[in-house]
């Protein structure tokens, strides 16, 4: 999957998305992604498979299960394997919760 791909699936789930962030203020819920880490399988001094890391986030005003489960639909679906963290934002009164993938 490409990033133009992440970003088109990404889009198909009904709410705003971004990469890094919003020019303007957003309402909850939102996702955005961006890259985080590139992972490429190297050898013979060349890069064999490009591998990189992207985090996938989802804003919300409260906990929301189901928006959860929606996202991680998603990426069962496209076969992207993800780590989930979850963290309340005090400063903006938001859920954050995280997923990071790894995209080939």
């Amino acid at each position: 999957m490409t990033q133009a791909q992440l970003f088109a699936a990404l889009r198909t789930l009904g709410m705003n998305v971004a990469y890094g962030s919003f020019d303007e203020p957003t309402k909850p819920p939102f996702l955005t992604y961006h890259f985080t880490v590139g992972a490429d399988v190297m050898a013979d001094n060349r890069n064999y498979a490009e591998v990189a890391g992207f985090s996938i986030e989802l804003y919300t005003v409260k906990k929301d299960l189901p928006r959860e489960k929606l996202v991680e639909d998603l990426l069962k679906a496209n076969r992207l394997p993800y780590s989930k963290t979850g963290t309340w934002i005090e400063s903006e009164k938001m859920w954050q919760t995280a997923y990071t993938v790894q995209l080939l």
